[in-house]
């Protein structure tokens, strides 16, 4: 998710976004697209995921940090390649012991990015796919959504809503927090650094020590 949080749209008809590739017949698997990208290689051992998802029901993921434990239910329905990749690089314990490098905390966006290895947006799984947009995306407190570097680049980062996400509708929803959304409170009421900024690093690091993939609904 650049800085900036402006994507270069491509596929904007009658300003309506739609990008779904991953479309499935009700009951069926969603065939999903990834990419390799060689010129930005994987920042950890992990294998790209296959390309067949499951397109129904949820599933619930634990995000275990040193400020507290984040449950979150994922939606397959919405969005079948994101959740299937996210449980993917959990499964291949991509996550573990990294770091979330940005917070904001602003009017109009509030949010904490982790998911990239080595730095802000820097740092992925070495591959690539689609967006899972209708244009009709909100961002309410407790979503968490892919993040991106423009259209069609989600590999490993997301985003998790802790106030309010005024941004266009170009960010794959994936699900919300059930649980802990205290937990971001913390991280927020710690700060950011520099002091004062409105966006930049959590003045405490926050740490992710494990994504842990708990049980499958519907």
């Amino acid at each position: 998710m650049k800085r900036t949080m402006i994507a270069v749209i491509t596929a904007l008809v009658a300003g309506v976004i739609v990008s779904s590739p991953a479309t499935a017949e009700t009951g069926k698997p969603a065939r999903c697209e990834f990419t390799p990208t060689p010129d930005n290689p994987a920042a950890r051992p992990v294998r790209v995921p296959r390309a067949k998802a499951k397109s129904h029901g949820t599933v619930d993921v634990s995000i275990s940090t040193n400020y507290g434990t984040l449950d979150l239910r994922l939606d397959r329905d919405n969005a079948p390649c994101a959740v299937h990749n996210l449980v993917h690089l959990a499964r291949a314990d991509f996550y573990d012991d990294t770091r979330c490098f940005r917070l904001t905390d602003s009017p109009r966006l509030g949010v904490l990015q982790c998911g990239d290895i080595y730095r802000a947006e820097e740092g992925g799984p070495g591959y690539k796919f689609p967006d899972e947009v209708t244009g009709q995306e909100t961002y309410p407190r407790g979503t968490i959504a892919m993040g991106n570097q423009g259209p069609g680049t989600n590999g490993s980062e997301w985003f998790i809503v802790h106030s309010v996400a005024k941004i266009r509708p170009v960010y794959t929803v994936m699900g919300h927090v059930t649980r802990g959304i205290e937990v971001m409170d913390r991280i927020v009421a710690a700060g950011i650094d520099p002091d004062g900024a409105v966006d930049g690093a959590p003045r405490h690091p926050v740490v992710i020590h494990d994504v842990r993939v708990g049980r499958s609904h519907g």
